[in-house]
């Protein structure tokens, strides 16, 4: 009984140290094998600073394509020529008197009494929509002759007028017409209620 307990412990402890020794040498080999590994898979990465050099590109402008010929113009369409007349209406005909005297020294020419007499009447534009809307006709328009031989107060006679185009340009006209003004007893004097008609006519 003692010599098998005794043969056990022996190889037990036969057993024990081996199994100790393969630990051991397992051990220092797997520590080897790893070290090998890891250092076969580290890379040292050294960065070097490049001379690098920026090429800029010159882009040159592209040359303009030459113009294209314009096609031709069109004709300027003929118009007709507008013309605008005024004539005098609504004037009273009282004769102008003129008196010589005779004198010493010789003679002069003395004006009396007399009525308004026109000196200056101008013709009216010719409305641009009534010409491109080929419109003729006529406008009546009433004012007033002052003591300056200018007028005043011009308006258009109700129902007189062919157009509303014509209104604006005859009431223009109108003012600007200069008269020799009525002389009563050595005084000028106003005169209310002169008409003058203005026609418009396109030329055919």
């Amino acid at each position: 009984m003692t010599a098998r307990l005794a043969l056990g412990m022996v190889c037990g402890a036969i057993a024990t140290a081996t199994l100790f020794w393969i630990m051991q040498y397992l051990i220092g080999s797997a520590d080897q094998r790893f070290d090998d590994a890891m250092r076969g898979s580290f890379v040292d990465f050294v960065r070097i600073k490049k001379d690098e050099v920026i090429e800029r590109r010159q882009l040159k402008p592209r040359k303009p394509p030459a113009p294209e010929i314009p096609p031709p113009q069109p004709p300027t369409p003929k118009l007709a020529k507008p013309t605008a007349s005024a004539e005098k209406i609504a004037i009273l005909a009282v004769p102008v008197t003129t008196d010589i005297e005779l004198t010493a020294g010789g003679f002069s020419l003395g004006v009396g009494e007399g009525d308004y007499l026109p000196l200056v009447k101008v013709a009216p534009i010719y409305p641009p929509r009534a010409v491109s809307r080929g419109i003729d006709g006529y406008c009546i328009i009433e004012y007033t002759v002052t003591r300056a031989g200018t007028t005043k107060d011009a308006r258009v006679v109700e129902d007189q007028c062919t157009s509303s185009l014509f209104e604006s340009a005859s009431v223009a006209a109108a003012l600007k017409f200069k008269y020799k003004p009525r002389v009563i007893d050595g005084e000028p004097v106003e005169v209310s209620g002169v008409r003058n008609k203005f026609t418009y006519e396109l030329e055919k």
